[in-house]
Protein backbone atom coordinates (compact mmCIF):
# COMPACT_ATOMS: atom_id res chain seq x y z
CA UNK A 1 0.00 0.00 0.00
CA UNK A 2 1.19 3.29 -0.88
CA UNK A 3 1.57 5.84 1.98
CA UNK A 4 2.18 9.53 1.82
CA UNK A 5 5.99 10.66 0.94
CA UNK A 6 7.42 13.08 3.32
CA UNK A 7 8.31 14.93 -0.11
CA UNK A 8 5.90 16.68 -2.55
CA UNK A 9 4.81 14.91 -5.49
CA UNK A 10 2.15 12.92 -6.99
CA UNK A 11 0.93 9.78 -5.24
CA UNK A 12 -0.79 7.67 -8.09
CA UNK A 13 -2.55 4.14 -7.59
CA UNK A 14 -4.60 1.84 -9.86
CA UNK A 15 -6.47 -1.24 -9.67
CA UNK A 16 -7.85 -3.36 -12.08
CA UNK A 17 -9.48 -7.02 -12.05
CA UNK A 18 -10.96 -8.49 -15.26
CA UNK A 19 -13.33 -11.33 -15.65
CA UNK A 20 -14.33 -14.04 -18.33
CA UNK A 21 -18.47 -14.80 -18.86
CA UNK A 22 -20.16 -16.14 -21.70
CA UNK A 23 -17.01 -15.36 -23.90
CA UNK A 24 -16.87 -11.60 -23.10
CA UNK A 25 -14.03 -10.20 -20.93
CA UNK A 26 -15.40 -7.06 -18.98
CA UNK A 27 -13.51 -4.70 -16.51
CA UNK A 28 -15.20 -5.89 -13.06
CA UNK A 29 -13.54 -4.33 -10.58
CA UNK A 30 -11.55 -0.55 -10.93
CA UNK A 31 -10.59 1.92 -8.37
CA UNK A 32 -7.82 4.49 -8.89
CA UNK A 33 -6.47 7.15 -6.31
CA UNK A 34 -4.41 10.21 -7.86
CA UNK A 35 -3.89 10.91 -11.52
CA UNK A 36 -4.15 7.52 -12.95
CA UNK A 37 -7.34 6.44 -14.98
CA UNK A 38 -8.58 4.31 -17.61
CA UNK A 39 -11.09 5.05 -20.63
CA UNK A 40 -13.62 3.07 -21.43
CA UNK A 41 -12.91 -0.60 -22.85
CA UNK A 42 -12.98 -0.96 -26.66
CA UNK A 43 -13.76 -4.36 -28.47
CA UNK A 44 -12.25 -4.07 -31.70
CA UNK A 45 -11.75 -7.64 -31.92
CA UNK A 46 -14.55 -8.76 -30.55
CA UNK A 47 -16.08 -9.49 -27.07
CA UNK A 48 -13.42 -12.02 -26.29
CA UNK A 49 -10.45 -9.63 -25.46
CA UNK A 50 -10.67 -6.28 -23.56
CA UNK A 51 -8.93 -3.49 -25.04
CA UNK A 52 -8.00 -1.05 -22.45
CA UNK A 53 -6.10 2.56 -22.36
CA UNK A 54 -4.34 3.96 -19.21
CA UNK A 55 -4.29 7.65 -19.45
CA UNK A 56 -1.96 9.84 -16.88
CA UNK A 57 -2.79 13.44 -17.04
CA UNK A 58 -0.21 14.89 -15.69
CA UNK A 59 1.73 13.71 -18.74
CA UNK A 60 5.03 13.51 -17.00
CA UNK A 61 6.66 12.22 -13.79
CA UNK A 62 9.16 13.94 -11.51
CA UNK A 63 11.20 13.63 -8.30
CA UNK A 64 8.93 12.01 -5.46
CA UNK A 65 6.17 11.14 -7.81
CA UNK A 66 4.69 7.47 -7.02
CA UNK A 67 2.55 5.40 -9.53
CA UNK A 68 1.40 1.91 -8.70
CA UNK A 69 -0.21 0.14 -11.20
CA UNK A 70 -2.34 -3.24 -9.97
CA UNK A 71 -4.24 -5.40 -12.39
CA UNK A 72 -5.94 -8.94 -11.63
CA UNK A 73 -7.24 -10.94 -14.57
CA UNK A 74 -9.85 -13.99 -13.55
CA UNK A 75 -9.81 -16.95 -15.31
CA UNK A 76 -10.44 -17.03 -18.73
CA UNK A 77 -10.10 -13.63 -19.21
CA UNK A 78 -8.34 -11.84 -22.10
CA UNK A 79 -7.20 -8.37 -21.73
CA UNK A 80 -4.72 -5.68 -23.89
CA UNK A 81 -2.77 -2.58 -22.27
CA UNK A 82 -1.52 0.39 -23.83
CA UNK A 83 -0.99 4.19 -23.02
CA UNK A 84 -1.76 7.24 -25.25
CA UNK A 85 1.53 8.64 -25.33
CA UNK A 86 5.18 8.40 -24.01
CA UNK A 87 6.07 8.14 -20.53
CA UNK A 88 8.17 11.35 -19.57
CA UNK A 89 10.49 11.26 -16.35
CA UNK A 90 11.47 14.81 -15.41
CA UNK A 91 15.00 16.12 -14.85
CA UNK A 92 15.21 15.25 -10.71
CA UNK A 93 18.28 15.83 -9.21
CA UNK A 94 17.40 14.77 -5.73
CA UNK A 95 14.33 13.00 -5.10
CA UNK A 96 13.39 9.45 -7.26
CA UNK A 97 10.19 8.64 -9.06
CA UNK A 98 9.15 5.15 -8.36
CA UNK A 99 6.84 3.10 -10.44
CA UNK A 100 5.39 -0.40 -9.52
CA UNK A 101 3.63 -2.99 -11.82
CA UNK A 102 1.53 -5.80 -10.37
CA UNK A 103 0.65 -8.33 -13.01
CA UNK A 104 -1.20 -10.92 -11.52
CA UNK A 105 -2.73 -13.57 -14.73
CA UNK A 106 -4.80 -16.03 -13.90
CA UNK A 107 -6.04 -19.55 -15.16
CA UNK A 108 -5.92 -19.41 -18.80
CA UNK A 109 -6.00 -15.85 -18.90
CA UNK A 110 -4.00 -13.81 -21.20
CA UNK A 111 -2.14 -10.58 -20.64
CA UNK A 112 -0.13 -7.79 -22.85
CA UNK A 113 1.00 -4.90 -21.91
CA UNK A 114 2.19 -2.81 -24.84
CA UNK A 115 3.00 0.98 -23.50
CA UNK A 116 4.92 3.46 -25.80
CA UNK A 117 8.37 4.25 -25.01
CA UNK A 118 9.45 5.94 -21.52
CA UNK A 119 11.64 8.74 -21.81
CA UNK A 120 14.01 9.57 -19.23
CA UNK A 121 15.60 13.09 -19.53
CA UNK A 122 18.92 14.10 -18.32
CA UNK A 123 19.15 14.23 -14.43
CA UNK A 124 16.45 12.42 -13.64
CA UNK A 125 15.85 9.73 -11.53
CA UNK A 126 13.76 7.14 -11.76
CA UNK A 127 13.10 3.39 -10.25
CA UNK A 128 10.92 1.00 -11.64
CA UNK A 129 9.70 -2.25 -10.70
CA UNK A 130 7.14 -4.95 -12.42
CA UNK A 131 5.94 -8.52 -10.99
CA UNK A 132 4.36 -10.21 -12.76
CA UNK A 133 2.98 -14.04 -11.68
CA UNK A 134 1.18 -16.16 -13.95
CA UNK A 135 -0.80 -18.89 -13.01
CA UNK A 136 -1.12 -22.53 -15.14
CA UNK A 137 -2.45 -22.35 -18.83
CA UNK A 138 -1.89 -18.30 -18.38
CA UNK A 139 0.20 -16.10 -21.06
CA UNK A 140 1.83 -12.50 -20.80
CA UNK A 141 3.61 -10.82 -23.79
CA UNK A 142 4.82 -6.95 -22.81
CA UNK A 143 7.39 -5.03 -23.62
CA UNK A 144 9.64 -1.99 -22.33
CA UNK A 145 10.83 0.71 -24.69
CA UNK A 146 13.78 2.81 -22.53
CA UNK A 147 15.28 6.09 -24.47
CA UNK A 148 18.17 7.67 -22.20
CA UNK A 149 17.36 11.43 -22.98
CA UNK A 150 15.56 13.22 -25.52
CA UNK A 151 17.08 12.13 -28.67
CA UNK A 152 15.29 14.08 -30.99
CA UNK A 153 17.40 17.03 -29.55
CA UNK A 154 20.51 15.09 -29.07
CA UNK A 155 20.23 15.30 -25.51
CA UNK A 156 22.49 12.54 -23.79
CA UNK A 157 21.60 10.62 -20.20
CA UNK A 158 25.09 12.67 -19.06
CA UNK A 159 23.34 12.70 -14.60
CA UNK A 160 20.83 10.91 -13.12
CA UNK A 161 20.47 7.06 -12.40
CA UNK A 162 17.52 4.64 -13.64
CA UNK A 163 16.83 1.16 -11.44
CA UNK A 164 14.90 -1.51 -12.97
CA UNK A 165 13.92 -4.47 -11.77
CA UNK A 166 11.61 -7.32 -13.39
CA UNK A 167 10.40 -10.43 -11.66
CA UNK A 168 8.43 -12.97 -13.83
CA UNK A 169 6.70 -16.24 -11.13
CA UNK A 170 4.76 -19.20 -12.49
CA UNK A 171 2.06 -19.51 -9.71
CA UNK A 172 4.77 -17.87 -7.16
CA UNK A 173 7.03 -19.90 -7.86
CA UNK A 174 10.04 -17.52 -8.75
CA UNK A 175 11.21 -18.70 -12.78
CA UNK A 176 12.85 -15.12 -14.26
CA UNK A 177 14.77 -12.22 -12.62
CA UNK A 178 16.54 -8.92 -13.83
CA UNK A 179 18.10 -5.92 -12.64
CA UNK A 180 19.62 -3.23 -13.99
CA UNK A 181 21.22 0.11 -12.97
CA UNK A 182 22.53 3.08 -14.84
CA UNK A 183 24.23 5.93 -14.01
CA UNK A 184 24.13 8.96 -15.89
CA UNK A 185 27.36 9.41 -17.74
CA UNK A 186 29.01 6.45 -16.68
CA UNK A 187 31.47 4.34 -18.85
CA UNK A 188 28.65 1.31 -19.32
CA UNK A 189 26.47 3.33 -21.61
CA UNK A 190 29.39 3.24 -23.98
CA UNK A 191 30.89 0.45 -23.05
CA UNK A 192 30.30 -3.04 -25.54
CA UNK A 193 29.16 -5.43 -22.72
CA UNK A 194 27.00 -2.19 -21.67
CA UNK A 195 24.73 -0.36 -24.19
CA UNK A 196 27.71 0.14 -26.78
CA UNK A 197 26.45 4.21 -26.81
CA UNK A 198 23.22 3.35 -27.85
CA UNK A 199 20.33 5.53 -26.20
CA UNK A 200 17.27 3.25 -26.75
CA UNK A 201 17.21 -0.39 -25.17
CA UNK A 202 14.33 -2.38 -25.24
CA UNK A 203 12.53 -6.07 -23.85
CA UNK A 204 10.38 -7.87 -24.78
CA UNK A 205 9.10 -10.62 -22.98
CA UNK A 206 6.56 -13.96 -23.78
CA UNK A 207 5.98 -15.97 -20.97
CA UNK A 208 3.14 -18.80 -20.21
CA UNK A 209 3.52 -20.79 -23.21
CA UNK A 210 6.15 -22.87 -25.23
CA UNK A 211 7.54 -21.22 -28.33
CA UNK A 212 8.78 -23.86 -30.51
CA UNK A 213 12.45 -23.84 -32.05
CA UNK A 214 10.80 -23.07 -35.28
CA UNK A 215 9.45 -20.09 -34.02
CA UNK A 216 12.31 -19.08 -32.08
CA UNK A 217 13.89 -19.01 -35.52
CA UNK A 218 11.42 -16.87 -37.43
CA UNK A 219 11.83 -14.50 -34.48
CA UNK A 220 15.63 -14.43 -35.05
CA UNK A 221 15.08 -13.86 -38.62
CA UNK A 222 12.78 -10.73 -38.30
CA UNK A 223 15.21 -8.02 -39.19
CA UNK A 224 16.19 -4.56 -37.45
CA UNK A 225 16.91 -0.90 -38.31
CA UNK A 226 20.75 -0.37 -39.13
CA UNK A 227 23.25 -0.20 -36.78
CA UNK A 228 21.02 -1.46 -34.32
CA UNK A 229 21.38 -5.23 -32.30
CA UNK A 230 18.65 -7.46 -31.16
CA UNK A 231 19.11 -10.57 -29.59
CA UNK A 232 16.88 -13.82 -28.60
CA UNK A 233 16.35 -16.09 -25.56
CA UNK A 234 14.22 -18.96 -25.49
CA UNK A 235 13.69 -21.27 -22.63
CA UNK A 236 10.97 -23.20 -20.15
CA UNK A 237 7.69 -21.21 -21.12
CA UNK A 238 9.61 -17.80 -21.51
CA UNK A 239 11.17 -16.11 -25.02
CA UNK A 240 13.14 -12.94 -24.10
CA UNK A 241 13.61 -10.12 -26.77
CA UNK A 242 16.55 -7.51 -26.82
CA UNK A 243 16.81 -4.35 -28.69
CA UNK A 244 19.75 -2.22 -28.83
CA UNK A 245 19.59 1.10 -31.06
CA UNK A 246 19.06 4.52 -31.68
CA UNK A 247 15.21 4.76 -32.13
CA UNK A 248 12.30 4.22 -30.38
CA UNK A 249 10.07 3.75 -33.51
CA UNK A 250 12.64 0.93 -34.54
CA UNK A 251 12.30 -0.82 -31.34
CA UNK A 252 8.44 -0.75 -31.51
CA UNK A 253 8.73 -1.84 -35.11
CA UNK A 254 10.83 -4.57 -34.17
CA UNK A 255 8.67 -5.97 -31.37
CA UNK A 256 5.44 -5.40 -33.50
CA UNK A 257 7.14 -7.85 -36.04
CA UNK A 258 7.36 -10.31 -33.39
CA UNK A 259 4.11 -10.04 -31.43
CA UNK A 260 2.84 -11.54 -35.04
CA UNK A 261 4.56 -14.05 -34.46
CA UNK A 262 4.11 -14.30 -30.64
CA UNK A 263 0.39 -13.60 -30.60
CA UNK A 264 -1.07 -16.36 -31.98
CA UNK A 265 1.20 -19.27 -29.65
CA UNK A 266 0.37 -17.16 -26.05
CA UNK A 267 -3.28 -16.44 -26.95
CA UNK A 268 -4.44 -17.93 -30.17
CA UNK A 269 -5.75 -14.98 -32.15
CA UNK A 270 -3.70 -13.37 -34.82
CA UNK A 271 -1.76 -9.86 -33.99
CA UNK A 272 -4.59 -6.72 -33.87
CA UNK A 273 -2.98 -3.22 -33.36
CA UNK A 274 -4.49 -1.26 -30.83
CA UNK A 275 -6.78 1.57 -32.31
CA UNK A 276 -4.95 4.05 -30.48
CA UNK A 277 -1.42 3.16 -32.23
CA UNK A 278 -3.19 5.25 -35.38
CA UNK A 279 -4.56 8.41 -33.97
Amino acid sequence: MLTAPAHAGWLARLQLEYACADGRTALARREHRGPLIVQKPFYPEGPAVCHTVIVHPPGGIVGGDELEVAMRLREGSAVLVTMPGAAKWYRSPHAAARQQLQLAIGPGAMLEWLPPETIVYNSARAKLRTDIDIEPGGSYLGWEILSLGRTASGEKFASGEIMQRTDLAFAGEPAWSERCVLQGGSPLLQSAVGLHGAPVSALLIAAGKEVQPEVVAQCRAVGIDDGARSGISAFDRILIARYIGRSCEGAKNYFVALRKLLRPIMCGRAAVEPRIWNT
